[in-house]
């Protein structure tokens, strides 16, 4: 069981690095050349987000601290 885990663990972790991969990616794309990349506004998206969560005040702010330990790399 515990090697399925780990497997399980290490495909998302995979993939999660590709995406993130596709958002840097889009995010200097679309501040070189000016257009949305891959048919999405990645920077406008991204200035929602943090808009949102500015918006929220504390409840944000914990928002935001879940958010950077779940993408920061153990290890």
């Amino acid at each position: 069981m515990k090697e399925v885990m780990d497997k399980i663990t290490t495909v998302l972790g995979g993939l999660t690095t590709i995406m993130l991969s596709f958002v840097s990616l889009s995010i200097l794309a679309e501040v070189i050349f000016g257009t949305n990349v891959f048919g999405t506004g990645v920077v406008t998206n991204i200035m929602g987000i943090i808009t949102s969560l500015g918006e929220g005040g504390f409840v944000g702010l914990v928002a935001l601290i879940i958010l950077i330990q779940l993408f920061q790399k153990k290890g």
